[in-house]
């Protein structure tokens, strides 16, 4: 099974992976302290734009990246503001009352999604597991052992869905009903996918412990993540886009509202 897209590599791609962990960590929890909704509605658009140049991926897969986010914003928005309370009323029609009160806190918390959205984007599409769990390992120290599991896991689940295809694949040359119960359908694939991963566990474990994983010992690394001028880059981009989201959020607001709260 093939899953790879092509993709040009930017300079984002680049910036050390555990650097860029601990930057989107401050940011996530950065955004659940900001309640102006102009602040946060600048810091999406910067955000949009990083979004757009600096991932090196095509359009198309951006757009459709993109798109269940778009909806989770337009949910998260339009519920909180047809649902909601407020004391200046802007239309009521049985249970949808808008206010001027819900609108702003529904565009607020809009906002917040998708600034989690892109902040998660953005890190999941520049950057490699590998060069992750490498950059844990040499920068933050993070035990080998666990690293090695965790990527192991990672580099298991294309195996297993072409295992699940393999197996329904199978079913269908036998002539198996698709109309079955649901317990008979998890049967069928459960059991067969269920014991195919005991057995490789089973197997990686037994080679990690063949390659003393658990001994705790100084090991050497076919990958060496260090710190580059992206890096620098990186993070002075990152508080400019903060320091200008903010400036413009206070000086020129789209709405005359400081905190929704």
């Amino acid at each position: 099974m093939r899953w790879d897209i092509c993709y040009r590599e930017t300079w984002l791609h680049r910036t050390n992976p555990s650097l860029k962990l601990l930057v989107m960590l401050v940011l996530f929890i950065g955004v659940l302290f900001v309640h102006n909704p102009n602040i946060l509605m600048n810091f999406s658009i910067a955000l949009i734009l990083l979004f757009i140049i600096y991932t090196g991926y095509p359009m198309k897969y951006l757009l459709l990246l993109f798109l269940p986010f778009l909806l989770i914003f337009i949910s998260t928005a339009s519920s909180m503001m047809l649902f909601g309370q407020g004391k200046t009323t802007w239309f009521q029609w049985g249970l949808v009352h808008i206010t001027k009160e819900s609108f702003l806190r529904g565009m607020h918390l809009g906002f917040r999604a998708l600034t989690f959205a892109l902040l998660g984007l953005l890190f999941s599409l520049t950057t490699r597991p590998v060069y992750l769990f490498y950059s844990l390992m040499q920068q933050l120290k993070l035990k080998p052992k666990y690293a090695y599991s965790f990527l192991a896991g990672v580099r298991l689940i294309p195996i297993m869905l072409e295992e699940f295809q393999t197996v329904q694949n199978a079913l269908k040359v036998r002539g198996v009903t698709a109309n079955s119960g649901i317990f008979e359908k998890i049967k069928r694939y459960a059991i067969p996918l269920l014991s195919q991963s005991i057995r490789r566990a089973q197997r990686i474990a037994v080679a990690m412990e063949a390659k003393r994983f658990s001994s705790g010992a100084a090991r050497t690394f076919y990958y060496e993540i260090g710190f580059s001028k992206y890096d620098f880059v990186f993070l002075l981009l990152i508080s400019v886009m903060a320091a200008v989201a903010y400036y413009v959020g206070i000086s020129f607001p789209y709405i005359p509202v400081e905190d929704v709260r």
